[in-house]
């Protein structure tokens, strides 16, 4: 007779001690959850960061390149319009000198 009244109070102190064990474990899921989210975040806002710096740093390097290039061209140009006019003056020198 006595197992039948402690049974009762013996699976009262098991719910209630499941009661208890589900509730620290849904308050340490409840932390983990936040930690989690709060390195995904800072993962995000590093990877957001990145880009920008890598964006930025590709516009310098794209403006470098196009002043690099216009120089290139301007050289080139330089060097043809000297080769011309070389070519003109000896032109016209040869045409100044008599033929022998």
């Amino acid at each position: 007779m006595r197992d039948q009244e402690e049974r009762p109070l013996k699976e009262a102190k098991r719910v209630e001690k499941r009661a208890a064990e589900e509730a620290e474990r849904l308050a340490k899921e409840q932390v983990r959850k936040k930690a989690y989210l709060a390195r995904e975040q800072a993962i995000e806002e590093a990877q957001k960061e990145r880009g920008a710096k890598q964006s930025e740093k590709r516009a310098n390097e794209e403006i470098d390149q196009l002043a690099r290039d216009q120089a290139r061209r301007e050289a080139y140009l330089a060097k043809e319009k000297a080769i011309a006019e070389a070519q003109e003056a000896r032109r016209l020198k040869a045409k100044k000198q008599p033929p022998e």
